[in-house]
């Protein structure tokens, strides 16, 4: 029962997303990061396969930080994303990931902006965006309350309606979220919302 949303505000983009890892009827854990911090101005939310998700996203960021290695300049959020989708396309004709990504950046030239990439390698540039069967009401709400000059405070205080509007309506939903954002000072995490917290088994 996945949930990633995203949105782009007046100078900045966050990304949120569920932090649980989930298999068959299982909980393994609930404080697994599911947004990566791609380099110092982009983040990358994904949601799906948990194997698919880790290895994809791992490669995507490795790649990154090899182009800004060889060529001494970072790619800008669209040229990555576009790299993202070439990848996901050349897999599908191959050996398909079943990842879908939001993929938030900020660039001096052109300010925050938001990309969506389904696992069929479809690339748009929106506003607001969601994955997941949480997206269905964090969709909704941000059709709801979302504009564009948003302040860093009310996109959190958007976020927290999303979150509980998931809690309270989706039947299995899942109990923690990450917030991440990036601006002008760069891709940082920026609140958790736990309503559970993974406890330590002690040893003998």
């Amino acid at each position: 029962m996945e949930s990633v949303f995203g949105l782009v505000g007046a100078d900045f983009a966050l990304v949120v997303a569920d932090s649980s890892a989930v298999h068959s009827i299982l909980v393994h854990k609930s404080n697994e990061d599911k947004i990566m911090v791609l380099d110092s101005h982009k983040l990358l939310g994904a949601s799906g396969e948990s194997g698919d998700r880790a290895q994809f996203t791992e490669y995507i960021q490795k790649n990154v930080a090899l182009y800004q290695f060889r060529n001494g300049i970072p790619l800008t959020t669209a040229a990555a994303a576009n790299f993202t989708r070439g990848e996901l396309a050349t897999a599908l004709r191959k050996n398909p990931y079943s990842v879908n990504i939001l993929m938030a950046g900020y660039d001096k030239e052109t300010g925050p902006s938001l990309y969506y990439i389904d696992y069929i390698a479809s690339l748009h540039k929106v506003e607001k965006g969601a994955f997941g069967y949480g997206s269905y009401f964090s969709l909704a709400m941000m059709d709801r309350h979302y504009r564009k000059d948003m302040t860093v405070e009310e996109a959190v205080e958007l976020v927290d309606k999303c979150i509980i509007e998931i809690r309270s309506r989706l039947v299995v939903a899942p109990p923690n979220f990450v917030i991440k954002i990036v601006d002008k000072d760069g891709a940082r995490e920026y609140a958790w919302r736990e309503s559970i917290k993974d406890t330590s088994v002690p040893t003998a």
